[in-house]
């Protein structure tokens, strides 16, 4: 076990520092941890970023903080850099990726219920203009399942 794990009640190893988190159950810890197969697009020491399962546009990625962070209904003004920080990730992946087209992409998050997994994650989905039918529903703005990363910035600067 490296010096900054600590064994859960159970005996797992909980990789832990003084202002991390980490939560075995949640598979994107997971999969920041390097614990499955799935593979990196970027990763450093705030955020990760790797491909969605189901894809919903030509280029469709995921970007996590690296600590466990709950859902974006969970967050508060004080998360404000931690959202442009995943902004600017998802930016960099898609350089990275040779799609440069900025005007033609879709950065939001799923509101609770509607998401699969609680750990915070940004969608990042481009060109919007090639999504499906059923992803421009799936992630379509102002609606009561997915909020836009410029419609939750906008919240949080509003909470006292």
């Amino acid at each position: 076990m490296a010096s900054n794990d600590t064994p859960s009640a159970d005996g797992e190893a909980v990789k832990k520092d003084q202002n991390d988190s980490y939560d075995k159950r949640c598979i994107f810890c997971k999969i920041v941890n390097g614990e499955m197969n799935t593979e990196l697009l970027y990763s450093d020491e705030d955020t990760s970023c790797f491909r969605d399962i189901k894809p919903g546009a030509p280029h469709h990625y995921l970007v996590v903080p690296t600590k466990h962070v709950g859902n974006c209904k969970s967050l508060h003004k004080e998360h404000i850099p931690l959202v442009e920080k995943l902004v600017e990730t998802g930016k960099e992946v898609l350089r990275k990726n040779n799609y440069s087209d900025l005007s033609d992409i879709r950065f939001g998050f799923h509101l609770p219920p509607f998401q699969s997994v609680t750990h915070l994650h940004l969608h990042v989905l481009a060109p919007a203009s090639q999504m499906g039918f059923m992803s421009r529903f799936i992630y379509r703005p102002d609606s009561y399942w997915f909020i836009t990363v410029d419609q939750l910035l906008q919240r949080l600067n509003s909470m006292d």
